[in-house]
């Protein structure tokens, strides 16, 4: 029934067009500017919000709404996604500013269409279990060491970064505070006056969070973690840094 009512959206295809291609043209050297990494690295991530907006709504489904269908959740449109400001302006702004991973504002969702806690539990965790499937697809040739022999520097570069981008946004994405994903694991778990509570605070504590973020006493031990997952996969700290440097081109 999913596969015979879902479509792809036409304002996803152009973005995935402009990812792959601008990769390809990086990998061949046929664009060799930093520009080209930007926007390799955006239009990359923009995928990543669209697949991690869509897995939420993937789970939900499959738990029992069937709502998030008729709003084309799932078809990947980045137009259709609640909170637009925070599922990619925000996200796009702060990759801009830090070269953080911010994770986006989730998609709606009936919690009571959903047949169980378990359920609810499980449509917080598909998201970050899409980034999570984008980090090992983007790492898979670091783990082969295509990137010795295959392809120009920057795309590798650009890659490489991509690849920092997903881990730091399944890590955020589970720190358990109201308002990300790791809290709306737990929630359906706590009692509804806690929970109530939560939803006032999450605005608050968001923006703490980011305000850390921009202290290196903070940042630091979170991006050494991040750094020694990715050397785990084959992605080296000097290629990141790179990436980083390469995607902001107006430094």
């Amino acid at each position: 029934m999913l596969a015979s009512r879902w479509r792809l959206s036409p304002n996803f295809i152009p973005l995935a067009a402009v990812f792959l291609v601008s990769g390809a043209l990086l990998f061949t050297g046929a664009l060799y500017a930093k520009i080209g990494v930007f926007v390799f690295v955006t239009s990359g991530w923009i995928v990543s919000l669209c697949l991690h907006e869509a897995a939420h709504a993937f789970a939900a489904w499959h738990g029992g709404d069937r709502s998030v269908l008729g709003r084309g959740y799932l078809s990947l449109d980045p137009l259709v996604y609640a909170h637009r400001d925070l599922s990619f302006i925000m996200p796009i702004l702060f990759l801009m500013l830090g070269g953080i991973g911010l994770p986006g504002g989730a998609v709606y969702i009936d919690g009571s269409a959903l047949r169980s806690r378990g359920w609810d539990s499980f449509v917080s965790l598909a998201g970050p279990l899409a980034n999570l499937a984008c980090f090992l697809v983007l790492a898979l040739p670091f783990m082969f060491g295509l990137q010795d022999w295959a392809g120009a520097q920057l795309f590798w570069y650009g890659l490489a970064f991509l690849v920092a981008l997903q881990i730091s946004a399944v890590l955020l994405n589970l720190l358990p505070i109201p308002g990300l994903d790791g809290f709306g694991i737990l929630r359906p778990y706590l009692p509804h006056d806690l929970q109530r509570q939560a939803r006032a605070a999450a605005p608050v504590l968001g923006f703490l969070l980011l305000f850390l973020f921009m202290l290196p006493e903070f940042s630091r031990p979170f991006w050494s973690v991040v750094d020694g997952i990715a050397n785990a996969a084959g992605v080296s700290s000097m290629e990141i840094a790179y990436g980083w440097h390469l995607f902001h081109f107006w430094r």
